[in-house]
């Protein structure tokens, strides 16, 4: 993992599954486009594969299931993660809804990527919702986090078109590479000092967005 110079800033990540997104970021960083260096990894799952992804020493996991309610595991990670002292906090496929105290603890430091173009689907199963519904495109979506699920005002998205022969399957593989460049063109835009949290909405170089940016994100 490549070096932090000073003007780098620290992102933790927390993520459940296989780490594609935590991979884009490592990627960005180690091809110097994100100015920035990994403080931890953590997951609600000992086994996910995100943790390899990153040596040991900056992984940390805790199984849920194994605490008596769902605010102790929430302070657990809350600490773990305030020890690395980061700059910014990403979920990055993180399946787990964080709670209230979570949230306030790191609030206006909190980032999820979600795969749809919010309001549309929170939650699961966004592609198969989305095709169900006849949309004819399909997005990603990158917003602050509250306590609410995806409820947090959204800074940017990316949108492609839903094809006649579509399955959720091949939706989710097209959108993917393009749901990568927009967390990582965010994450640049965040790590800069440009974008912020103002109560329910969003500063962009201090002035407020109406709507989210709509990036390009080529894949």
């Amino acid at each position: 993992m490549r070096s932090a110079d000073s003007t780098s800033r620290r992102i933790a990540v927390l993520a459940s599954g296989r780490g594609s997104n935590l991979q884009a970021i490592l990627d960005a960083i180690a091809e110097g486009r994100l100015a920035a260096e990994i403080a931890g990894v953590f997951s609600d799952k000992p086994g996910a594969h995100a943790l390899e992804r990153v040596p040991e020493r900056l992984r940390w996991s805790a199984d849920a299931k194994s605490f008596p309610f769902r605010e102790a595991f929430d302070a657990a990670l809350a600490d773990a993660v305030d020890a690395v002292q980061p700059d910014w906090i990403v979920c990055a496929g993180y399946m787990r809804i964080l709670g209230a105290d979570f949230v306030r603890r790191f609030r206006g430091r909190l980032l999820n990527i979600h795969p749809s173009l919010l309001p549309k689907y929170r939650g699961l199963h966004t592609h198969r919702r989305a095709l169900e519904a006849g949309d004819t495109e399909h997005g990603a979506s990158v917003h602050f986090v509250v306590p609410e699920l995806d409820a947090g005002a959204v800074i940017a998205q990316v949108r492609i078109p839903v094809l006649p022969d579509d399955s959720p399957e091949t939706l989710a593989e097209r959108l993917l590479p393009r749901e990568h460049r927009l967390l990582i063109d965010v994450l640049a835009l965040c790590l800069s000092g440009r974008v912020a949290e103002q109560g329910e909405g969003v500063l962009l170089d201090g002035h407020p967005l109406f709507t989210p940016l709509q990036l390009d994100c080529g894949a």
